[in-house]
């Protein structure tokens, strides 16, 4: 069955034993800007995905808010965890998670509705790419602290945005996730699978949507010290 917008609800639909993407969703008081996120996910015009959303702790009612998505979308797994960081909680949703590829979808951000549709094109055409990034418009702030020198700045059209990343579950459970560091943990994880030589292709369609106007972001904190005099 399809709804008015001619998409399958997920209620409805055939579910593959094991689908293409795995969506990890990790939050922390962030309800209405993970409302925004969901949507732009069940508007998808891909539907071979599963989304997992790791709770973080939060205090706002989270799993209340979003329950209409839930029960819409057996495809959305809710998980609840104490509070331990971004970084646990994103390892903690790839052990969850079972698709054939793991990407990601931070909880302020949003998908271009054709996003997961083009990178599964690409993977599709490309059968031995294991790690796909890239393709990312930035709103706001367009520049973050250096990892390397986190008194200078770098434009962020130089960085590895991890909301970006459309990577094998094999690979990346073989690389261990990601390094809960402060600064770069994205950085840090597609200069390890380069290292290792894991097949990686650069996508040059930006359909993930990069909400920098957040003045409260860790980033945008930071980057704002180093630019006063």
């Amino acid at each position: 069955m399809r709804n008015r917008a001619g998409r399958v609800k997920d209620n409805d639909a055939y579910l593959n034993p094991q689908a293409m993407f795995s969506v990890v969703i990790t939050t922390f008081n962030r309800v209405k800007l993970l409302k925004r996120a969901l949507k732009s996910l069940v508007s998808q015009t891909e539907n071979d995905w599963e989304a997992v959303i790791i709770d973080d702790g939060s205090t706002d009612n989270t799993q209340k808010q979003i329950l209409p998505y839930l029960k819409s979308y057996s495809r959305i797994k809710y998980l609840y965890k104490p509070h331990s960081g971004a970084i646990p909680s994103k390892n903690y949703g790839i052990k969850a998670s079972t698709g054939k590829f793991i990407t990601f979808l931070d909880s302020d951000d949003e998908y271009h509705p054709a996003h997961l549709e083009s990178r599964k094109k690409i993977l599709i055409e490309n059968p031995s790419v294991r790690f796909l990034y890239g393709g990312v418009k930035v709103l706001g702030n367009q520049h973050v602290p250096d990892k390397d020198n986190p008194s200078v700045s770098i434009n962020l059209k130089d960085c590895a945005i991890g909301g970006s990343f459309v990577i094998e579950r094999q690979v990346l459970l073989s690389l261990n996730g990601f390094r809960d560091i402060i600064l770069g943990s994205d950085s840090d994880l597609f200069e390890r699978a380069a290292k290792v030589k894991v097949h990686m292709a650069e996508v040059q369609l930006p359909t993930y949507i990069y909400h920098h106007e957040n003045t409260e972001s860790a980033t945008n904190k930071l980057y704002m010290k180093i630019k006063r005099p």
